[in-house]
């Protein structure tokens, strides 16, 4: 996928304490900075509305996340993660991250949310489903 198809980039670098003795990141990180995307996404999405973010937060929970590694990051490196929704299910939605070190991509990944309260699965909110819509370049299926 091309980064160009992502609505949400963010921008990181990697930090010391990230990377292992040979200044590779180490593998467990990487999802650490799909979550900083997707927080970054969720707020996006709320516009400044913090009773909105915070209902999201409370109510979308992963269920699968995978990683694929293409090639690694090191330490002192500048990346951009990228976050967008390519699926919208009843309850649930996926979202594909990327990491790239400038034109460089190293990792590739995905995660399942479903939106749920009291460990029940309930319909993604209208707002939620009109709120990533507009806010895609490519519509989720």
């Amino acid at each position: 996928m091309a980064i160009e198809q992502f609505s949400l980039l963010h921008a990181l670098r990697v930090r010391w304490a990230e990377a292992d003795m040979q200044g590779v990141v180490f593998n467990a990180h990487y999802l650490a900075y799909f979550d900083l995307a997707i927080t970054e996404y969720w707020r996006t999405l709320a516009a400044g509305d913090a009773a909105w973010l915070a209902d999201a937060f409370e109510h979308l929970f992963v269920v699968k996340a995978t990683v694929e590694f293409h090639r690694p990051a090191r330490f002192d490196d500048e990346l951009t993660v990228a976050a967008r929704c390519t699926r919208l299910g009843r309850s649930s939605m996926t979202i594909d991250f990327e990491i790239h070190r400038q034109e460089e991509h190293l990792i590739s990944g995905q995660s399942v949310y479903v939106h749920a309260r009291d460990a029940k699965s309930l319909p993604i909110p209208d707002d939620l489903r009109r709120r990533i819509h507009q806010f895609e370049k490519v519509p989720p299926l």
